[in-house]
């Protein structure tokens, strides 16, 4: 019989058996942030910041962590964030992760620069049926892409617009992270890459290079257009762009700054929440990511705004200790978590989580 695999018993142990077996290249990759790592510690620091108040001797009885979405169902508020190259942490990659998210009925957006073919990993499991966009330098680049993706049944677009361009990453450049000539983002390689202009004399490498590439809101407002399902902006941190995002149609808002792995000094996705929620108002989908590792800290989300979270770096231990059966016991240990923070709060729905019921310490 095969060696049973012993799972780690806490949330906690995940995250340190995870940074003690991975790779210096890998962990410096998956596990660190951008520059000095500021915005990634500070979107974890954010939540040490904010107290819970419970209510006392309500009725729970039929209580549930389920709510709706874009007219989309989910077991529980919070959804696998996307992230590349997942067969560098198990030899199934994105498929194991995908399995995994299916066991527990959470959903999972599948990053484009997934390394599994993205058919195979859309037949994996119902519940990976959100894909995550870039813009691939043009329109017609980027709409094959978004058709490709609906054409393999993705139901739902998150277009990334935080990372026009990769941010300063001291831990991976130090560790002299590449990629291994088995891995690679599959499913763009059908596509054609943008052109740069040449380099001259004192040119700017990024402004006089490549700027031409970037997407505008036009570009933005009309790809919503073209497309037949929801588009959801992620990487919004300022009040005045999720208006403009929701003023182009956007679906919705994802307030993240990318893991802090883009720019250093963004603020805690955290702390820009509420001022975001109350820019576009309490109905429309207003999503957040970064510094979530406990179920907690899901509560703490949803009270101050955000209808549902992406979950990036636990999923990530997850897969890197025990493939599927780590992604899938990661994802139950938060849900658990998440059930006991709203039942001893007095919460049996979603709904009963309230702005009032949090509070942040001085």
């Amino acid at each position: 019989m095969p060696e049973q695999i012993q799972l780690p018993r806490t949330l906690n142990e995940y995250y340190d058996r995870a940074r003690e077996s991975m790779s210096p290249q890998n962990r410096a990759y998956f596990l660190a942030g951008a520059g000095d790592g500021r915005t990634m510690s500070a979107n974890e620091s954010a939540f040490d910041h904010v107290s819970i108040t419970p209510r006392m001797l309500r009725d729970l009885g039929g209580g549930s962590t389920e709510t709706h979405l874009l007219g989309q169902r989910l077991a529980s508020p919070f959804l696998i964030a996307p992230f590349a190259y997942h067969r560098l942490l198990d030899a199934a990659g994105e498929v194991a992760t995908a399995t995994g998210s299916q066991a527990q009925s959470i959903k999972m957006i599948l990053s484009a620069q997934s390394s599994v073919d993205i058919n195979t990993v859309r037949s994996a499991g119902d519940d990976c049926d959100w894909f995550q966009l870039y813009w691939m330098g043009s329109r017609q680049t980027t709409i094959e892409l978004a058709q490709m993706a609906v054409a393999a049944g993705f139901g739902t677009l998150v277009l990334t617009v935080d990372a026009p361009v990769q941010g300063v990453r001291d831990r991976e450049i130090e560790a002299g992270f590449e990629l291994p000539h088995d891995v690679s983002a599959v499913n763009l390689a059908r596509f054609s890459r943008p052109r740069f202009a040449p380099l001259e004399g004192t040119q700017s490498i990024v402004f006089d290079r490549i700027a031409h590439t970037l997407p505008t809101w036009d570009d933005v407002a009309w790809l919503i257009a073209q497309v037949q399902v929801p588009v959801l902006l992620k990487g919004i941190l300022h009040p005045d762009d999720a208006a403009r995002a929701q003023s182009i149609g956007a679906a919705g808002v994802v307030v993240s700054n990318h893991g802090g792995r883009v720019l250093d000094r963004a603020p805690a996705t955290l702390d820009v929440l509420p001022a975001i929620v109350e820019k576009v108002g309490p109905d429309y989908p207003v999503l957040m990511d970064g510094g979530i590792r406990r179920g907690v800290d899901i509560f703490v989300a949803l009270a101050m705004g955000a209808k549902a979270v992406l979950i990036g770096r636990p999923i990530v231990c997850g897969l890197a200790v025990a493939g599927d059966l780590g992604v899938s016991h990661v994802l139950r240990l938060l849900r658990d978590e998440f059930e006991v923070a709203m039942l001893l709060s007095g919460c049996a729905t979603i709904d009963d989580i309230r702005r009032d019921m949090v509070h942040l310490k001085l």
